[in-house]
């Protein structure tokens, strides 16, 4: 076995246990019913959405438009006559405190669409957001971990 091939293995096995999949719940705002879904994360850009709404199921993507975190860096000196100085420099993480941000666009075999509007994602937790459909209908939406039994 080659080193290329061990390496290659190892970033897919990486890749593989990043994925996430997520519990989606929905209410209309019409009415207490109670729908479900579920998102499962192919890459670090999107997940597959599925959502059933009554006789429909909504299919798609969403697509990541914030990042949970951002990371930069950061660098400081000091300076002493001309051309002389010591400077350090640091890669730091910051947080956004409303995790990741994401558009999903679904559709039904009958050409309805329901479109989404979900924030919080982020590694160990769920967020929340909104659905609309074509007839203007809002659902909110809570986005849960889910759990392996």
């Amino acid at each position: 076995m080659t080193r290329r091939s061990v390496l290659g293995g190892v970033a897919l096995a990486f890749l593989a246990g990043c994925t996430s999949t997520y519990t989606l719940t929905l209410m209309p705002r019409n009415s207490g019913m109670i729908y479900t879904g579920e998102a499962i994360e192919r890459s670090t850009t999107e997940a597959e959405v599925t959502i059933s709404i009554e006789n429909e199921v909504y299919t798609g993507t969403w697509v990541y438009t914030a990042a949970n975190q951002a990371s930069g860096y950061v660098t400081g000196g000091i300076g002493f006559g001309t051309r002389r100085g010591f400077g350090l420099g640091s890669v730091v993480a910051v947080d956004n405190p409303q995790g990741s941000q994401a558009k999903a666009l679904l559709k039904a075999p009958d050409g309805s669409g329901l479109r989404c509007d979900l924030q919080g994602m982020a590694p160990g937790r769920g967020g929340g957001g909104t659905c609309q459909d074509d007839k203007g209908l809002v659902y909110d939406v809570q986005i849960r971990l889910k759990e392996n039994k």
